[in-house]
């Protein structure tokens, strides 16, 4: 192939030359003779001087121009299914008089960072996504070591829906104000609130010291 703007000594043989190799584009030829070589040994003897020719060696190394230009292909994995984890949780149903325990699931942050944490899945529990508040202090005013994450439903102070049985019951029907609907308690496992651990009997202590002085 020849290019009369590109103006290349010759590989063989160093005289300036606009042909090259049409297939691999990188080296360039002044004659049909040395287009066949890349480099060459010259042979002398008293009576003859003559080319001995390399395309073998040409031919190995020889590769498309459009062969290098194609970028290779980028396989993209399919998104990972989310992940979940269980931990035990605190129920205080409507219609029951008495809190349990219960297994939730949360959902795994797919990029953890410092501010995410686990999503609860609560869809059991309640109609529409619940309203939640996180309680750092228990009773007399103390720091909980493992704070609360306590989730009601919207209108739990809502005189229309049902009063919340288990809660009458652990505070005697001495809650400042009524709670109406379910309410789920879990429990972080630490101050930093980057993820839950199981919840125990004796946080119905602080729960029982939330639910009577909330207002």
């Amino acid at each position: 192939m020849s290019h009369p703007s590109l103006i290349r000594p010759c590989s063989v043989c160093s005289r300036v030359t606009s042909t090259w190799c049409s297939r691999c584009q990188k080296v360039w030829y002044c004659s049909r003779e040395h287009m066949r070589s890349v480099r060459v040994t010259v042979v002398s003897t008293s009576t003859d001087s003559r080319i001995i020719q390399d395309w073998p060696q040409h031919r190995l190394r020889c590769r498309s121009a459009c062969d290098e230009s194609v970028s290779p292909m980028i396989t993209i994995p399919p998104p990972s299914a989310p992940e979940y984890m269980s931990v035990s949780a605190i129920l205080f149903p409507v219609h029951e008089a008495q809190p349990e325990f219960i297994t939730v699931e949360c959902r795994l942050p797919q990029h953890p960072s410092h501010d995410q944490c686990p999503v609860p899945m609560l869809r059991d529990y309640f109609d529409v996504p619940p309203d939640n508040i996180i309680l750092t202090q228990g009773l007399n005013g103390e720091t909980i070591r493992y704070p609360l994450h306590v989730f009601c439903s919207p209108t739990a102070l809502s005189v229309a829906t049902p009063k919340n049985r288990a809660i009458d019951h652990i505070t005697a029907d001495q809650a400042c104000k009524p709670f109406s609907g379910n309410v789920v308690a879990l429990k972080f496992r630490g101050t930093y609130l980057l993820t839950y651990t199981d919840a125990i009997k004796s946080d119905l202590v602080h729960l029982s010291a939330y639910f009577h002085s909330f207002r």
